[in-house]
């Protein structure tokens, strides 16, 4: 299971064009270069995948 630290402190590597944290049951978080995260859900509809749009991953430091 993905803490709040781990993902506060992601980052994408600069060779890369995302970089995934995976949590569980197909739950991650999408990093981008620019250092924009959001997650996701992957899910199987009609035997295909598909991606499920969650939200913004948003850090209050107060």
């Amino acid at each position: 299971m993905l803490t709040d630290a781990q993902c506060r402190n992601a980052t994408c590597p600069p060779d890369k064009k995302r970089e995934r944290l995976t949590d569980s049951a197909g739950l991650y978080l999408e990093i981008s270069p620019a250092g924009s995260k959001r997650w996701l859900q992957k899910i199987y509809r009609d035997g295909k995948e598909t991606r499920l749009a969650l939200g913004s991953y948003l850090f209050d430091a107060s």
